[in-house]
């Protein structure tokens, strides 16, 4: 992607998908991107809610958010500590911490009922809200290579070897360094340049402190609390050449959660970014199973 290509795409980012900040009760604020509004998905209450993963931003989701936009209202979050959204008070905070923001953020833009879809570090976000939700809010959770956490016992010695090689690596390189290089381990090998250079141009508008945070939520977290919790459909998809949450792993989390399981062809870890369209196809088939307003 050469700069004035990835200026034309910024520029579609901006008049297509646009940002704006919601306040929350606690004075905080979230910066959220939308598109659509088919129907009156507004005034009814209902969207598709894109979250983000670690390495990423609610821009991330642009190439989704447009085709889907033609048929219902999307909405996609920069996580708190991220892009322009205020940092969590917790130097360490939980998934129930970001749970909790996300749930106040939705009540503040008026939803009432949504297809929450969580990518890689934001299916912990999305599966622990899905757990605590009132019924009805959720009507599909849809988690794409989702982060198991390192949360459980059993996965300690993991644990703090994440935790310290993350929080080393961020000291090291800082975020121009990670992002950098994160398109070797995101997207598969036949992903174009124009594909990687957006994966880097997101990674690169992190925040340190806000990567932080999202290490502390990886490394506390388990997706398995969620067994036996979830009341809505859940769909489970990877990208077939995924390395960061592999196939085998991602099948199993489905089953543990009772979920629909498919892989994306020609995808890594950052298949929204890489394979948007079929994601956006997918998507819009499940809408067609969401519940009349």
């Amino acid at each position: 992607m050469t700069q004035d290509t990835l200026s034309l795409k910024v520029q579609q980012l901006q008049a297509g998908f646009p940002e704006r900040l919601v306040q929350l009760p606690d004075g905080s604020e979230v910066a959220w991107r939308e598109a659509g509004n088919v129907a009156g998905d507004a005034a009814a209450g209902f969207a598709v809610v894109l979250l983000h993963g670690i390495s990423s931003g609610a821009a991330s989701w642009l190439d989704v958010a447009l085709p889907l936009g033609s048929q219902a209202r999307v909405l996609a979050w920069d996580a708190p500590g991220y892009g322009a959204s205020t940092p969590l008070a917790q130097p360490a905070p939980t998934d129930a911490d970001y749970a909790g923001a996300l749930a106040r953020s939705l009540d503040v833009l008026g939803l009432r009922r949504c297809v929450l879809v969580g990518h890689s570090l934001g299916a912990l976000m999305a599966a622990r809200l899905a757990c605590t939700a009132e019924p009805g809010l959720i009507e599909q959770l849809v988690l794409i290579s989702p982060a198991g956490g390192y949360g459980a016992p059993a996965k300690a010695e993991q644990r703090a070897k994440v935790h310290q090689g993350r929080l080393a690596s961020l000291a090291e390189k800082g975020v121009a360094g990670l992002a950098a290089v994160i398109d070797q381990r995101l997207v598969s090998d036949q992903a174009t340049e124009a594909v990687r250079e957006w994966v880097r141009w997101n990674t690169a508008r992190m925040h340190a402190g806000g990567y932080a945070q999202a290490v502390e939520l990886l490394c506390g977290s388990d997706l398995g609390q969620a067994a036996g919790k979830l009341s809505m459909p859940v769909q489970v998809w990877v990208g077939e050449h995924d390395v960061v949450t592999p196939p085998a792993a991602c099948k199993a989390w489905a089953e543990l959660l009772g979920a629909h399981y498919g892989t994306l062809a020609a995808a890594g870890h950052a298949s929204p970014v890489e394979q948007p369209g079929v994601i956006a196809q997918k998507l819009a088939s499940l809408l067609n199973q969401s519940t009349s307003p």
